[in-house]
């Protein structure tokens, strides 16, 4: 029995606390690789300095402060239209997506993880953020449902009380 409310208490807390796949990163990595791509751009390598900004991407969109992610963004933008390999778009589209799932932009993720699949239509990482997106909006679609109908409840039940005293 115990087991079981365990398991139910577990499902509620996954539900409503949006419990996805998609890793985090930490301010020390972010750090790092700010570091990275000082040394690149000292060193002037143009592909070494790509390369760090694309890690320094990474893990601005995976961060959990909203800063973070938002800065990411805004490089991956600047970044995808100086790119020619289809690779190298791909994955600069899918961590775009990233960044407009955490900050909750489910549409235009949606929207760059279709532009990721017309370029790799079987890439399982794409298609596992497109599910866990759809799962997103979904769930808060529910959760929305359920707060309007108590909403909707409350003010009838307030409706209803007025009514009674009135009688």
């Amino acid at each position: 029995m115990e087991a079981k409310m365990n398991q139910f208490f577990e499902s509620v807390t996954n539900f409503f606390g949006g419990g996805d796949h998609v890793p985090w990163s930490t301010p020390d990595v972010i750090l790092g690789c700010e570091r990275e791509v000082a040394e690149a751009r000292k060193d002037e390598s143009a592909d070494r300095t790509n390369e760090s900004i694309m890690r320094l991407s990474w893990a601005l969109v995976h961060s959990r402060q909203q800063e973070d992610m938002q800065r990411g963004i805004a490089m991956l933008e600047a970044s995808l239209t100086n790119t020619n390999s289809p690779l190298q778009k791909r994955e600069k589209l899918y961590l775009l997506a990233v960044g407009y799932y955490r900050v909750g932009n489910y549409s235009k993720s949606m929207q760059l993880l279709d532009q990721c699949l017309e370029i790799a239509p079987d890439w399982r990482q794409a298609l596992s953020l497109k599910k866990t997106v759809e799962d997103r909006v979904t769930k808060d679609g529910v959760i929305g449902i359920g707060i309007t109908a108590t909403a909707v409840g409350l003010i009838a039940g307030g409706i209803a009380a007025a009514l009674a005293r009135k009688n």
